[in-house]
């Protein structure tokens, strides 16, 4: 369960704030863009350790949206031990995922299968090419969405799709459009800041 990570402590008992990154990045993408959002968390960002390519990721594929399945429930296991260790180890007032593209569809498995791991999620052009089964312990969970609208790899119905799923649920769902495609856009810096201030 060990990862390469990007750990910057706390105060104590303060939120736990997890990054996941996308395809080709590392623990270094969202770290300090989490630690400017909520400067008393503890933040932690593990590398996913599956090379695709020599691009790191936290599960295998096949194709474009096609996902190996099997490797993702191994995967998905793996990091759920990490988070419960950190938890475990800090006792955090909350702990908040943030993931884009290939790091929100881990953070959104680890939700699917653990409900009870994180307090608040934030998925950055997520893709579910599955539909998840039920999963009641996400009622009351606060999620956010961010995608574009004209995103090839994460089309929009998709994404309207995993919202709706999610609210189906019980979860506070808010999803922000930009108009562009898988790039981030400032605007979703803001909406997520506004997102967790809340």
């Amino acid at each position: 369960m060990e990862y390469v990570t990007k750990l910057t402590e706390g105060a104590p008992h303060a939120a736990l704030f997890l990054t996941f990154h996308g395809t080709g990045g590392d623990e270094h993408q969202f770290h300090d863009f989490a630690r400017g959002l909520m400067p008393a968390a503890t933040v932690l960002s593990p590398r996913g350790d599956v090379s695709e390519h020599g691009a790191n990721r936290y599960f295998r594929r096949t194709g474009e949206g096609v996902y190996d399945m099997a490797d993702l429930a191994r995967q998905v296991a793996r990091m759920a031990g990490f988070v419960g260790q950190a938890k475990a180890a800090r006792q955090p007032a909350a702990t908040i995922g943030l993931g884009y593209s290939n790091g929100a569809n881990i953070l959104a498995a680890l939700a699917f299968a653990h409900p009870d791991l994180f307090d608040r999620l934030v998925l950055m052009h997520p893709l579910i090419p599955f539909t998840p089964a039920p999963q009641p312990g996400l009622a009351g969970k606060r999620v956010l969405i961010t995608a574009g609208a004209r995103d090839p790899i994460c089309p929009a119905p998709m994404t309207r799709a995993l919202a709706g799923w999610f609210e189906a649920q019980g979860a506070d769902v808010q999803v922000l459009w930009h108009p562009g495609g898988h790039e981030i856009r400032p605007e979703e810096g803001d909406g997520i800041g506004g997102f967790l201030a809340a």
